[in-house]
C-alpha cells in the first residue's frame, strides 16, 4: 500500500500529519512525502517544515493519494507541475483524497467536475468554481475512490474511514485507539452551522 502525500509551501501541517498518523499503521504501508523537488517545505505560518523525500518525477503511482490543504492551495491551483502530477497519479490510485482546501487542487486538476465534495467553509465558492457541488458533510465519498474531507481535523475522520475500507473495522478501531482519538471538545463551535456569531465575526476581523 503506497500512500503519497504531496507537499507545497503553505500547506497546513495537520492536514497531512493527522491522516498520516492513521494511514501509516495500515498493513504493508509505505508513506512517501512528495514535492517538486526533495527538501523541506514550510507550512502556512512559515514556522514548521516537513521534508519531502521524493520528487514528482520519482513517484509515478500510488494506491492512495492524499492532498493536504492550506494557504498555499490558493497559488497551487495554478501550479501546473503539481496539478499535472495529481492528474498523472489519479488513474493509478484506488483512493484519491483531500483534506480541507486540498480539494481545490483536486478541482483544479479537473477531478471533481459534477461531483459532490467538501472543503473548508471559507473555500466553498472556490470549490464550486471548479464544477463541484459543495456539501457540508465532514467526509464525502464518491464512486471511483474520490474522498474529500472538510477542514483540518476532518482529515483524521477520513483516514479512519479509509482504514476501515482498506483493512476492516477492527483495524480502524485499533488505529483510533492507538492515537487515542476520542474528541471531547470544550465548545460546540466546530462547524460554521453551529458556531456562534461572535466567533464568526472574530475570524472575519482577522482576515
Amino acid at each position: 500500500m503506497r500512500i503519497a502525500i504531496p507537499l507545497f509551501d503553505g500547506f497546513t501541517a495537520l492536514d497531512a500529519v493527522g491522516p498520516y498518523e492513521v494511514l501509516r499503521m495500515l498493513p504493508d504501508s509505505e508513506v512517501v512525502f512528495v514535492a517538486a523537488a526533495p527538501g523541506v517545505l514550510q507550512d502556512g505560518e512559515g514556522a514548521l517544515g516537513l521534508r519531502a523525500t521524493a520528487s514528482f518525477q520519482e513517484v509515478a503511482r500510488a494506491d492512495l493519494l492524499l492532498v493536504p490543504g492550506g494557504p498555499g492551495t490558493r497559488s497551487g491551483v495554478t501550479d501546473q507541475p503539481l496539478l499535472d502530477w495529481i492528474r498523472r497519479i489519479h488513474p493509478t490510485t484506488t483512493w484519491t483524497t483531500s483534506v480541507c482546501t486540498g480539494s481545490l487542487l483536486l478541482g483544479a486538476a479537473g477531478l471533481l467536475k459534477g461531483l459532490e465534495a467538501t472543503t473548508h467553509w471559507r473555500a466553498v465558492d472556490d470549490l464550486e468554481s471548479f464544477g463541484a457541488t459543495y456539501t457540508a458533510r465532514r467526509v464525502v465519498e464518491q464512486p471511483g475512490g474520490i474522498v474529500t474531507a472538510a477542514g483540518v481535523s476532518a482529515g483524521i475522520d477520513m483516514a479512519l474511514r479509509l482504514a476501515e475500507l482498506i483493512a476492516g473495522r477492527t483495524a480502524a478501531e485499533a488505529f483510533q485507539l492507538a492515537i487515542e482519538y476520542d474528541p471531547q471538545p470544550p465548545f460546540d463551535a466546530g462547524s460554521y452551522a453551529k458556531a456562534p456569531a461572535e466567533a464568526k465575526a472574530y475570524l472575519a476581523n482577522r482576515r
